[in-house]
């Protein structure tokens, strides 16, 4: 799937968004190395903490397929400048390796590589200093 159709698959699934508090709708579309696109969009919950970001569900929808290798995720939503993924988006998208992050609105696409928007994002975290 080229670019162009990622790009409007994330923007097919933010209209399915659930956000009636915020009304701000988010799509993500993940692309998968086998070729497969798997789509989240945002989950809102009356107690904000609860939200489910489009790039999560996008990840949650791949995971629960058996799929844990990606190229690349798009992410959308009706901005005046491309949204970028919230902390707990870039550290999941770390953990899965997701290495090239597009970021979308109306006008206007931005690429980065996974490293810039959370450099080492595992640095230290698995290794001690006493080796344990």
């Amino acid at each position: 799937m080229n670019l162009d159709e990622l790009v409007e698959a994330a923007w097919g699934v933010r209209d399915r968004a659930y956000a009636p508090y915020s009304k701000f709708h988010v799509g993500a579309a993940l692309l998968a190395k086998d070729g497969r696109v798997f789509c989240g969009c945002n989950v809102e919950n009356l107690s904000f903490g609860l939200t489910n970001c489009a790039e999560r569900v996008a990840v949650g929808a791949a995971v629960a397929a058996g799929v844990r290798e990606f190229e690349r995720v798009v992410v959308v939503a009706d901005t005046t400048v491309p949204i970028s993924p919230c902390g707990a988006c870039r550290q999941v998208l770390a953990e899965f390796g997701v290495p090239e992050i597009v970021l979308v609105n109306r006008v206007e696409r931005l690429v980065f590589r996974l490293e810039e928007l959370l450099p080492r994002a595992s640095a230290g975290i698995l290794d001690s200093a006493d080796g344990k």
